[in-house]
């Protein structure tokens, strides 16, 4: 008969032994054979059991040093756990290997079983999980899948352009670049939207900016940057927002784009940093006066409150935070100014006596500041979303 093996054995024995001098493998297998012989009786003989395939091929792992050996023994049993267990005890009356005086100690009987019912417990878990999530899908996503796909369906023209079947109804609109964005915005809800479609602005997006407030949502790369620009130039943009950047709008996901459009920012401060004139359109449309008016009133009273701080505080090294009433919310020294604007919300504008760096710019638009006012530049900043205003641009207020 075949020996028995450990992967069919129900337990393993595994002892440990000490050899005072050296001893080899040959002399530890002849030991455990030699002096356990007829010690529990012919019915548990290791030598019988072992033919019979009842205990397997006893394996042992020698390691001398110093003049001393030790050495691993496992003994895989397929006997039951009585008869298993006095074939253990039965190693530790074991004196000698050789000539050598040695002693077993018997480390553990392990049941092999019952680490196979640890796995399979362990898989069947994973496999019911896996079977809940992906082979019975619950009630909501089922109905989630179906919301997305009459989403996706709904998709209309407007004069040849892609859109959102709330566009005409809708007071707000957003724009976006292609057909393939306007169908991930349904998918999540958004019906208000018209795609751009080509390179050319087409004339029904500028007509429509003129009625309706206006919000370009444009991908987060260069193709986003020059449409928004050639969008500023030729459409009455109110709001622009941006998807993170490098990734475009139709592979956006829902959080991603609730965010871009929760943190989208007025399209004159991006006008600005382009360096785009704003258009005066026909002065008898009632969106184009009435915004037009204001922004210019508001930039003009900002001018004036930003310059006269920040000739309050020339010479003086110090910095204001203002709040969108132009009132200050606190004043300190420039050199605990970004300490002063983690500990402050709603911050509109910091005037202060220096010239700002990429860290303040950073922090600033973490903070949603507006305007950063100061004497001038300490190196080469990318101000998108924040308007700066420096000594220069009051000089002949």
């Amino acid at each position: 008969m075949a020996k028995l093996s450990q992967s069919f054995a129900k337990y393993l024995i595994n002892a440990e032994l000490t050899a005072k001098g050296i001893v080899e493998k040959p002399d530890i297998v002849g030991a455990i054979f030699g002096q356990t012989e007829g010690l529990l009786g012919s019915d548990l003989d290791l030598r019988e059991l072992q033919r019979t395939g009842r205990i397997g091929r006893i394996e042992v792992n020698v390691k001398s040093e110093n003049g001393t050996t030790h050495a691993t023994i496992i003994i895989p049993s397929s006997l039951d756990a009585s008869e298993t267990c006095l074939i253990a005890a039965s190693l530790e009356a074991i004196e000698k290997v050789g000539p050598c005086d040695s002693e077993i100690k018997v480390t553990s009987v392990e049941d092999v079983r019952s680490q196979k019912r640890k796995f399979v417990i362990d898989r069947a878990k994973d496999l019911m999980k896996s079977l809940m999530e992906d082979i019975i899908p619950n009630s909501q996503a089922i109905t989630e899948q179906i919301r997305q796909a009459v989403r996706t369906a709904e998709i209309s023209q407007y004069k040849g352009l892609s859109c959102g079947p709330d566009l005409l109804k809708s007071e707000d609109i957003i724009i976006v670049e292609g057909r393939a964005d306007v169908v991930n915005l349904l998918k999540y809800g958004i019906k208000n939207t018209i795609a751009i479609e080509g390179s050319k602005i087409p004339d029904v997006i500028a007509e429509l900016s003129k009625e309706k407030t206006t919000t370009a949502f444009l991908d987060g790369d260069r193709g986003g940057e020059l449409d928004l620009k050639k969008l500023l130039d030729i459409a009455e943009i109110d709001y622009v927002a941006h998807g993170p950047k490098g990734k475009e709008v139709e592979e956006l996901t829902k959080k991603e784009v609730f965010k871009a459009l929760r943190d989208k920012i007025p399209a004159d401060l991006v006008m600005d940093e382009f360096n785009i004139k704003k258009h005066h359109h026909d002065h008898n449309h009632e969106k184009s006066t009435n915004n037009n008016n204001h922004t210019t009133a508001q930039n003009e009273g900002n001018k004036k409150l930003f310059g006269r701080l920040l000739e309050e505080i020339v010479g003086t090294r110090a910095a204001y935070l203002v709040n969108e009433h132009g009132q200050t919310m606190a004043k300190a020294p420039i050199n605990e100014l970004q300490n002063l604007m983690m500990n402050y919300s709603n911050i509109y504008a910091v005037v202060f006596d220096g010239k700002v760096n990429q860290a303040i710019i950073n922090l600033s638009k973490q903070k949603n500041v507006r305007y950063i006012v100061c004497m001038g530049y300490q190196e080469r900043v990318s101000t998108r979303g924040i308007r700066i205003l420096t000594l220069r641009d009051f000089e002949h207020q």
